[in-house]
This record gives C-alpha cells, sequence and structure tokens, in this order.
C-alpha cells in the first residue's frame, strides 16, 4: 500500500493522456507546418466515421460540392478516419499555406458516404446551435497561422422540432 499511493500521486500530477491524433495529416499538427488540429467532443455514439472538410473560406464556396471545387482549382481537402470505440480524439487536416479557411466535421453513423439528416452529426468551429437552417459560413471559418491552429468541435445531431443541436449529457 506504501508504494501504491505515491503511483497514484505520480498519475494525478502527470494529468490526463495526451489524445491520440487521428487522420492521414496527423504528422503536419506535430511537424509544425499550417494545419488545423481539431479536439472533438461530444459525440452521440461511437458509430461510424468522422470526416474533416477543409474548403475555402469564402460564401461562394462554403460546403460546395468537392467535385466542382477540384475541377475549378480551388482548395478542398477531406480527412476520414473511423469512429475510436473510446477515449478523447483529436484529427489533424494541413492546410496550403496560412490563412482563412472553413472547416466541417461530420459523424456518419450509417456507413454511408452521403450524409444522412436522420442520423449523422454535424459540428463547426462555432459552438453556435445550427437549428433547422443552413449553416452559416461565419461559423466555420478558421484563421490559421504558420503552424498549427487548435480548435475544438463539437457535432450537433437532429433534435426533433427545433433541428440540429449537441447531444445533452
Amino acid at each position: 500500500m506504501r508504494h501504491v499511493v505515491p503511483a497514484l500521486l505520480l498519475l494525478a500530477l502527470a494529468g490526463p493522456a495526451q489524445a491520440q491524433v487521428l487522420g492521414e495529416d496527423a504528422a503536419a499538427c506535430t511537424t509544425g507546418v499550417p494545419a488545423i488540429l481539431v479536439s472533438v467532443i461530444g459525440l452521440k455514439d461511437r458509430k461510424g466515421e468522422l470526416k474533416l472538410e477543409l474548403y475555402p473560406g469564402t460564401e461562394e464556396d462554403f460546403l460546395k460540392d468537392d467535385r466542382d471545387l477540384l475541377r475549378e482549382g480551388k482548395l478542398f481537402r477531406r480527412v476520414r478516419v473511423p469512429t475510436p470505440l473510446q477515449g478523447d480524439m483529436q484529427m489533424c487536416v494541413r492546410v496550403p499555406r496560412p490563412g482563412r479557411y472553413a472547416l466541417l466535421l461530420t459523424h456518419n453513423r450509417d456507413g454511408k458516404n452521403k450524409f444522412s439528416f436522420w442520423s449523422d452529426g454535424a459540428g463547426f468551429v462555432s459552438p453556435k446551435k445550427i437549428g433547422r437552417s443552413r449553416p452559416k459560413l461565419t461559423q466555420a471559418l478558421v484563421d490559421v497561422p504558420m503552424g498549427v491552429r487548435s480548435v475544438t468541435i463539437q457535432p450537433q445531431y437532429l433534435r426533433g422540432l427545433s433541428g440540429f443541436g449537441p447531444v445533452k449529457n
């Protein structure tokens, strides 16, 4: 018992374990190139996959079809990961250069490659409730410096007639 108390004290002083950085761009968040490190909180469950989508930070291009953006020579980047079964999670997406971008996180719970209004979740950097209207560009904007910008996103899910909102704990 004498040895257990000091070990517990050391664990308490060390603080919580770091979340694993997920996604094909994970290295970008440790090398200092321009990137966005997203802490994902408040998932409804641990089903399916998580997707980060990076768009140009303009009203014209926000949530535009990725095929159209790429055909027009505009920025679009997607990072997909299976939803971890447990623990804190972070995702990383690299950006081409410092600047202003729009970022969308989706929680694809049903395993289909299309957003399901009825089951999937969506989240932006702004914690403002999405409700029933199309999300605003201002909810998704992220200014990225030279280096890594850290943000937190809590996905929102359909909550009856009031539209999308965060999961209540």
